[in-house]
């Protein structure tokens, strides 16, 4: 693909050039020399490759050379300020307003591209400036929502379209040429306004909100196998029917068969066998208190009871007195003879 070549008044805010690059090929076409005998009101002589290039550069570069490339119906105020009418085409007279968009030729080439390329002229790009600030800011900025650089980003906004239409070249064939009248004006053909219509407009871009934040969302932690499912389980306890009672640990059957176990009735015994005389409680008796038993919730071996010796008395313990003990010189075991002789 060749380069695509430019002249220097083809860039961004550089003025009108005086005269307007045209390169011809080593033969003119025939169209473009019946255009040239049309718009010349002096006959000229068009006999030679140099004398077609003579004509055509003087042509585009008159002052009044200035094509029409399409035109553009935009509103006259925000949508704020619109006029209301029950009558639509009073609405369109005093809404709307209609822009051409005008431009020059800057570079015509039929050897490289056969292309001819315009540029807008400086009313139109004040025109179509005008209508950036005043009316699409405005309705950008009221149909979003307000956030902290909402301002910053409009002008921005409103810069980066100054560059862009100041930078606009629509280039399309050379045959466009043969719209051209008198005095170089011109007029495209063949519905090629309405690609330059479309072109423009896709330089006025919207305001573009900031996308929302991602919020984190707090997710509660899933309970564990021991954390409760009802938070209120503490405050209001309940025991499930199913739930067997407590039973003592010693009426609990024994887990192995080689252990043996009293039963109730031979604990009886074994306690009443025992006399209340016989058994001595320290002073002050403790407290009693029944512990806490997890019989009912655990199956365990419960221990073995064995029955109980005879406790001891104290009079086990003490020496052995009879009646042959003496005290001193007198003893008891001759207690028949002290009582005879007195």
């Amino acid at each position: 693909m060749p380069p695509q070549l430019l002249p220097a008044s083809a860039a961004a805010f550089a003025p009108r050039a005086s005269s307007v690059n045209v390169v011809l090929g080593s033969k003119v076409e025939p169209w473009l020399t019946q255009t040239l005998k049309r718009i010349n009101r002096v006959k000229r002589p068009l006999n030679s490759v140099p004398q077609h290039q003579r004509c055509l550069t003087e042509t585009l570069s008159s002052p009044n050379a200035i094509w029409t490339l399409a035109s553009l119906m935009l509103p006259k105020a925000p949508d704020s300020e619109l006029r209301k009418d029950s009558n639509p085409l009073i609405e369109a007279i005093f809404n709307f307003q209609l822009i051409h968009l005008e431009a020059y030729i800057v570079h015509v080439d039929m050897v490289l591209r056969s292309e001819v390329a315009f540029k807008l002229t400086p009313d139109t790009i004040e025109a179509l400036t005008e209508y950036h600030k005043d009316i699409h800011c405005v309705n950008a900025k009221a149909n979003t929502y307000d956030w902290s650089e909402k301002d910053q980003q409009c002008k921005k906004l409103h810069e980066t379209f100054v560059q862009a239409i100041n930078k606009f070249v629509y280039r399309t064939h050379v045959s466009a040429l043969e719209g051209l009248e008198e005095d170089g004006v011109g007029e495209l053909l063949t519905g090629k306004s309405e690609e330059v219509k479309n072109n423009v407009m896709a330089l006025i871009k919207p305001l573009l909100p900031p996308p929302p934040r991602v919020v984190d969302v707090v997710r509660q932690p899933p309970l564990l196998p021991s954390s409760p499912a009802n938070p209120n389980m503490w405050s209001q306890p309940t025991t499930p029917s199913s739930m067997p009672g407590p039973v003592d640990s010693w009426r609990v059957l024994p887990s192995s068969p080689s252990v043996t176990s009293t039963s109730v009735d031979s604990s009886n015994s074994i306690w009443a066998s025992i006399g209340m005389g016989e058994v001595q409680l320290p002073s002050p008796p403790p407290a009693y208190s029944q512990p806490y038993s997890t019989a009912g919730l655990f199956y365990e071996s419960p221990l073995v009871s064995a029955p109980l010796p005879h406790l001891p008395l104290p009079s086990m313990f003490a020496p052995q007195c009879g009646v042959g003990v003496g005290y001193g010189s007198f003893g008891w075991d001759r207690y028949q003879e002290y009582t005879t002789t007195m």
